[in-house]
């Protein structure tokens, strides 16, 4: 009798494995879009540019700091925080623009872990606002801001990114939420007080009592004003106990955010209609 061949078959991946190559797929996806529709990316790396210019040259003579310092110093961090903001709405409206045309039906009929497409989206997006700080740092250093170097730097540059992640599940439930991609763009007057309450263009000190307690409580002020900080610029400080404790905040304010809106974007997604 010959022998039989026996051919030994390939090892089974594991559940992470395919997680991580499906998030992996979503986010190549991602950014293909952006390299084949140039104009997105116009326009949400060109934004932050003019942000910083128009309200680095508009502001920048005409308001004052707390204890006195540079505007520009207080005004950058703030901007970088503000960019990390409003970038849940760019989120949401390409969830939605995805959901509307059923991509996000096609996700669902294959073989492939849920939370790997919204893991997928917020990887994606954490790319694209390492491109938006990067620019937008270039731009304030070239309009004279002057940040100290080193792992202070790179830690005001992590809080700003881990601002920006937990931001991004919020963008991804209201995605999955909303009608439409018009619904999407509405969202702009949630986040436009959002950020104007908060301490990115004046400190919280300088407005009504009851205003500056709600804005000392942003959570975007607390990265704001760690970012300060870190960057070497520690302008416009207060009394407050959260402004006192801003680097503890600017940690623990997202890991609340994600806490909440992570799960709620996941169970959102698996509960969408076939």
């Amino acid at each position: 009798m010959s022998a039989l061949d026996v051919t030994t078959a390939p090892p089974e991946r594991g559940r992470l494995f395919w997680l991580l190559a499906d998030c992996g797929n979503i986010v190549r996806r991602g950014l293909t879009h952006y390299r084949r529709q140039p104009v997105n990316i116009a326009w949400q790396l060109g934004f932050p540019i003019l942000s910083v210019l128009l309200y680095g040259y508009v502001f920048g003579s005409a308001m004052t700091v707390p204890g006195g310092g540079d505007y520009k110093d207080f005004l950058m961090p703030g901007m970088f925080a503000m960019t990390m903001a409003f970038g849940f709405i760019n989120t949401a409206t390409v969830v939605v623009y995805d959901s509307t045309k059923g991509v996000i039906d096609r996700f669902r009929s294959m073989p492939m872990a849920s939370s790997a497409v919204v893991a997928g989206r917020g990887v994606t997006d954490l790319v694209v606002a390492c491109a938006e700080l990067a620019i937008m740092m270039l731009t304030a250093v070239a309009m004279g801001w002057r940040p100290d170097g080193g792992w202070g730097f790179l830690a005001a540059f992590g809080l700003l990114l881990w601002l920006r992640f937990a931001l991004i599940w919020i963008g991804v439930w209201l995605g999955l939420l909303v009608p439409n991609p018009e619904a999407a763009g509405g969202l702009f007057a949630v986040a436009f007080p959002l950020t104007m309450i908060s301490s990115i263009f004046v400190a919280p000190q300088l407005m009504p009592d009851w205003l500056g307690w709600v804005a000392a409580w942003n959570p975007i002020s607390s990265t704001a004003a760690a970012a300060r900080d870190l960057f070497g610029t520690p302008v416009g400080g207060g009394d407050s106990w959260v402004e006192q404790h801003a680097l503890l905040m600017a940690g623990v304010w997202p890991v609340v955010l994600t806490a909440v809106f992570l799960p709620l974007a996941v169970r959102r997604f698996q509960r969408l209609s076939r």
